[in-house]
């Protein structure tokens, strides 16, 4: 089962809002997923993202592959969490 980690579309039209999740890359976008690890919300401005870096990390150990977007929120986490620590 190949995983990737991308994103899952909730909100309403025109407002939308995503969630993070671990999916089996054959499933639905919106469709069944294996683990909830973020949100991010674009129609929000700054700090608009929430990611759970230790499973973000666990599920790349593993094999998951995450779509561009997330690549690009993962690694803009990265960057923010040392300066939370």
């Amino acid at each position: 089962m190949p995983a990737t980690i991308r994103l899952r579309r909730d909100g309403t039209k025109n407002s939308p809002y995503y969630r993070v999740v671990v999916a089996d890359s054959r499933s639905p976008r919106d469709g069944k997923f294996i683990e909830l690890i973020g949100t991010y919300d674009p129609k929000k401005t700054g700090d608009n993202f929430t990611l759970k870096l230790d499973r973000v990390e666990h599920w790349i150990h593993v094999g998951a592959q995450p779509s561009p977007t997330v690549a690009s929120l993962i690694k803009k986490a990265r960057k923010a969490a040392p300066a939370a620590a």
